[in-house]
This record gives C-alpha cells, structure tokens and sequence, in this order.
C-alpha cells in the first residue's frame, strides 16, 4: 500500500529521476505549503525509503507525511553541509508543522551574568537585545531550554544559600515575559560572579568547587546535603553537555560570544563539516 501511494502521487519513475548526491527534499500538501523538510547524503535512496515504508512504528512519520502530502520538491546540493545549511534555512524560516528540531531556535535560551547597583545579576531570555540597559554578559544561545532552565534555577538556589536574594520588587525594571527569569544576588563572595560568568563562557569549571566551599559554610545547605549536592550535579551536567559543546563549536568556526538562536544550529554545522 506505501510503494503505491507513493508512486500515485509524486510518479512511477519519481525515484529513478532522482539523483544519488546530497540534497533536501520538501512535502508540500496540496495548497503548496511545506509539511516537511528533510536532508538526504543520497536523495535517491533517503527517499526510497518513504516508498517503502512498513507498517513499523518507525515508519509512522514517513506513513504519515505520504498520505498527507500532494506534491514532493527536491533541491540538489554539491556537498552534505550545503544540504544541511539549506535545510536549517528553511525549517527556521518556513516553520514546518512535521519538522520539530530546529523549527522555533527563536525560542533558544540564553543566560546572562552582570553587575547593577552593587547587586550580581543571572538572567535567562531567548531575547538578550532586550535587555540591554543592563550590563550582562551574555551566554549560549543552547538549544535545550529545558536543560538550560534547570541549571539557571540550580545556580538561583545555591546563590541563594550563600548570599541574600533581592525579591522581585527591587529588581531592574526590564521586560519580564512568561518564561523569563531575572535574579538579584546581595552580599556573595566576590569571586563567585566572575567564575560563573566563565563557567557558562566554558573557560573554566572553578565555580563548582568555589561554590562546594562556601556552601560548606550554610547551615541550609548542609541541612539539606543530598538536594545541594543534587544541584551541583544539574550545573556540572549542563557544562559537559551543553557549555562545553558550544564552547568547541565556537573555537572550532573561530568565533567567540553569545550565538543568536537563528545562528546557532548553523554554528554547529559549520563547525562540524570545516
């Protein structure tokens, strides 16, 4: 049944026309719009593989996209990472309702670090340029917002054991959207500002023993051991996977900074493919 839908709707011949180089394919439905953009090292063989899609659960997205589609676009490129550029391109911008990595990098995180007012600020926003009345230092953008919030709120809670949260009344006066978090810090150890701040630049992992050693200091944080040590974990797990992945994608393309959302996915393919 897959092998003659497929070749009902896009041809009998479609897949032997298609040639055996890089390239990106789009399903469109039948008013034209993009359901799907995909990346192929061999369009011929990357497509026959919706032709001949089973009845497996693997295969259910390329069942689907089949039946839902009208029409099948193929654009050719001289190497992978001119496909995967080109594909980057067009779920960022065309938004696809099957494509889901890549689709919304306008809602990347990114985490900022400053000084206001004598006070250490930690900020976390996909839209830094908004802030800049405050003098941040911004880090990432990283992909996984989930990941990135949870070391954001591990560093809240152990800044909060070791010095004095300001409440929200007394914080800048900044836009503060749903999923948006800005911190105020009195009263902490003057180095720790700057090892989080090369902490999350993937410089140096100094913050985590520096904090170890203060918080040895809190009666909190010793009464509650495991959570602390549980937090530690959160912010040393984020820098092994999240920091330390772009900081390589950043030195490998020789750029240094924050990286925009709509930049950052093409940072790492550059970075990847030379």
């Amino acid at each position: 049944m897959g092998a003659r839908l497929f070749d009902q709707k896009f041809g009998v011949e479609r897949l032997r026309e298609l040639p055996r180089e890089p390239g990106v394919y789009l399903f469109r439905d039948a008013e034209g719009r993009v359901l799907y953009v995909g990346k192929a090292k061999d369009l011929r063989r990357r497509l026959a593989g919706y032709r001949n899609a089973s009845r497996r659960k693997a295969h259910r997205k390329m069942r689907a996209l089949v039946r839902e589609a009208a029409s099948l676009e193929v654009r050719p490129r001289a190497c992978e990472k001119q496909a995967l550029l080109l594909e980057n391109e067009l779920i960022r911008t065309l938004r696809p309702p099957f494509n889901v990595d890549g689709a919304f990098a306008f809602l990347y995180p990114a985490l900022g670090v400053g000084h206001a007012d004598g006070r250490v600020l930690l900020a976390f926003t996909s839209r830094p340029e908004e802030w800049s009345s405050l003098a941040l230092r911004w880090h990432g953008c990283f992909r996984s917002r989930a990941r990135t919030r949870a070391a954001f709120d591990a560093l809240v809670a152990l800044f909060g054991s070791i010095g004095h949260r300001e409440p929200v009344s007394r914080l800048p006066a900044v836009p503060l959207r749903r999923g948006v978090r800005l911190e105020a810090f009195r009263r902490l150890p003057p180095e720790l500002p700057a090892a989080a701040d090369a902490f999350f630049a993937g410089e140096s992992r100094d913050l985590l023993a520096l904090l170890f050693e203060r918080l040895l200091e809190s009666a909190s944080a010793r009464r509650d051991a495991a959570g602390t040590a549980q937090l530690l974990r959160t912010l040393d797990g984020f820098a092994r996977r999240d920091v330390a992945a772009l900081h390589r994608a950043l030195q490998k393309t020789g750029r240094s900074g924050w990286v925009r959302g709509e930049e950052r996915d093409a940072l790492f393919i550059a970075a990847r493919h030379g």
